[in-house]
């Protein structure tokens, strides 16, 4: 089986770069500038949609009690948020 190639952020700037015709500086800006938008959003407990591509949203995961898998000991997991992503029609056509 082969392995599947893996697009890094820094491959991800040359390439919004060239594409869009902008520096690389300028794209990595674009880029953190997405990122971050999304990830103050989510912060807030915003949802964002992204038309044809997909949704970014944060779920709430209730406390729950688990094992140590070593020991078998009993222990508590706290209640956490859980950031996820739903893909849109447009993309999911598009990788199938």
């Amino acid at each position: 089986m082969q392995k599947r190639a893996t697009m890094n952020k820094k491959e991800l700037v040359a390439f919004i770069a060239k594409e869009s015709e902008l520096t690389q500086d300028s794209a990595e800006k674009a880029l953190n500038t997405i990122i971050s938008s999304i990830t103050d959003a989510l912060k807030k407990g915003d949802d964002v949609a992204l038309v044809g591509f997909g949704t970014f949203k944060v779920s709430k995961r209730a406390a729950r009690t688990g094992r140590n898998p070593k020991t078998g000991a009993a222990l508590e997991i706290a209640a956490r948020n859980s950031p996820g992503f739903s893909a849109g029609k447009a993309l999911k056509e598009a990788v199938n």
